[in-house]
């Protein structure tokens, strides 16, 4: 049988093509891209060449760059989306802590206000204490002086102790004058203080008369008048405890003229 030598140049050129075709895809790097690239519904190439060719479009190298580029450029999105989504993060913990350090400083700052005001008040406070202590200290030193001016003083003999009576007197309204109390006085004890009666019924009773105005005891205790001393011999207790039982009985000391 003869053998069939166009069928091996043609066999021989196909190989030489198809190796020329797949040095090309190797040479671009993305054969493999290329084929998975292709849509499932795509018929294939081979199988449409004539039999025994190969053939390979410049549209299928173009696709594949085209898709390889598309891949490249989705990852750079990609890429730059998680950066700014990392930045974005960044700016937000800076923006959480900026907000945090001015409330830290604001609290401060408020504190430090708040215990100023407290201090100053208790300074404010302090001062007024100070000079109403002060305002009552001076109110006290004029009272004194005032109640040291006002004070009188009495001589110590009989015109000095009617006096006196008649200021004690005239202070818890007890009525009389100085001539009421002076006629009983020479009239009872001739102006001794020291005067005592120890005839009468009043001393056999065991109770004397004594003083300026003849005063027996339960008569004294009876009518003393507050801010005396308790003693019959006291001129001046004598004369007022005298006068407030005369203004009892007689309306006043001024009204008795003899024993009483």
């Amino acid at each position: 049988m003869l053998k069939n030598t166009k069928n091996r140049g043609l066999s021989r050129a196909l190989t030489k093509r198809h190796k020329i075709a797949v040095a090309g895809v190797t040479t671009l790097g993305v054969a493999a891209l290329a084929f998975s690239a292709v849509p499932g519904n795509a018929e294939s190439t081979t199988a449409e060449a004539p039999t025994g060719q190969v053939a390979y479009s410049s549209e299928q190298i173009k696709d594949v760059q085209g898709s390889v580029t598309d891949q490249l450029a989705s990852a750079s999105v990609k890429a730059e989306a998680i950066e700014a989504k990392k930045k974005a993060e960044r700016e937000a913990a800076a923006k959480k802590k900026a907000a945090a350090d001015a409330a830290a400083k604001k609290k401060a700052a408020d504190a430090a206000a708040q215990k100023k005001a407290a201090e100053a008040a208790a300074q404010k406070k302090a001062e007024a204490e100070r000079k109403a202590k002060e305002a009552a200290s001076r109110s006290a030193e004029r009272v004194q002086v005032k109640t040291v001016a006002a004070k009188k003083s009495y001589a110590n003999n009989l015109d000095g102790w009617i006096r006196e009576a008649l200021d004690i007197m005239k202070k818890h309204e007890i009525p009389g004058t100085y001539n009421g109390l002076y006629k009983n006085i020479m009239r009872e004890s001739s102006g001794n203080p020291n005067a005592i009666n120890n005839w009468d019924i009043n001393a056999q009773n065991g109770v004397p008369s004594i003083g300026l105005l003849q005063v027996i005891k339960p008569t004294f205790d009876a009518y003393h008048v507050p801010g005396t001393a308790w003693s019959q011999y006291d001129p001046v207790a004598n004369l007022t405890a005298a006068a407030n039982y005369a203004a009892d009985r007689y309306g006043s000391i001024d009204n008795v003229n003899s024993a009483y």
